[in-house]
């Protein structure tokens, strides 16, 4: 039976680490904020952001598709590049966990009531995504931190730090025209991604992932040194 490369091996329980600590947070959140008082943080700003449906294919496709193959990008690169991206990735949904329980929002959405792809598509985002949980945007600060994570990373091809740019702004243009989050929410997630992408290039929160990933990894040897 072929071995799995310690490479690929790391992907896997980043991105399984990345998935849980987006869900498991989300929903303790919605179950904890139930019954409290939510706030409307839109402005007048988001009222006149025209509601185009066909962008839920960059909003809840393009983007996640393109999440992916990144995430496999930055997960090949050295491991101090790699733990910082991870690292940062869970700091901040942690911090967005605690916004969700004592800052609770929500927004009020508009009527699907013409036909066509885009608004079934709309539809179905709607049916299974509440209109809360939404500050800060953690569409945003994953798609932030993606670029964050690359930008200035030589090791990358200059076409993937250009594409996670295009890619950061258009997924965060499209949470204001699909109506998932108003602008307070996008720029709160953009901040959020910087912030903890500085706390991650500190070494004693970086390790905190390091040590983790090393010890799943490696089960008891864990202490080792991770690979480069």
């Amino acid at each position: 039976m072929r071995k799995i490369p310690e490479k690929e091996r790391y992907f896997w329980l980043s991105f399984i680490l990345a998935v849980l600590g987006n869900q498991i947070p989300f929903q303790l959140a919605r179950l904890l904020a139930r019954g409290k008082v939510h706030y409307d943080l839109s402005l007048p700003f988001d009222a006149a952001v025209p509601f185009l449906p066909w962008t839920v294919c960059i909003y809840a496709f393009a983007g996640l598709l393109f999440w992916f193959f990144l995430y496999r990008r930055i997960a090949a690169l050295p491991r101090q590049t790699a733990d910082r991206f991870f690292c940062a990735n869970l700091l901040g949904k942690g911090i967005a966990f605690l916004f969700f329980v004592f800052l609770p929002t929500e927004m009020t959405r508009p009527e699907l009531n013409e036909t066509g792809f885009w608004n079934l598509c709309m539809r179905l985002v709607y049916s299974f995504d509440e209109p809360n949980n939404l500050f800060p945007s953690l569409h945003c600060f994953l798609a932030w931190l993606c670029w964050a994570g690359i930008r200035r990373n030589k090791q990358v091809p200059a076409i993937w730090r250009v594409s996670a740019l295009v890619m950061a702004a258009a997924v965060c243009i499209s949470t204001l025209t699909t109506r998932e989050h108003v602008m307070v929410d996008v720029a709160a997630g953009i901040l959020l991604s910087e912030l903890c992408w500085l706390l991650a290039g500190r070494d004693q929160f970086r390790r905190l992932y390091s040590s983790l990933a090393d010890r799943i990894l490696l089960g008891n040897k864990g202490k080792q040194e991770p690979c480069p």
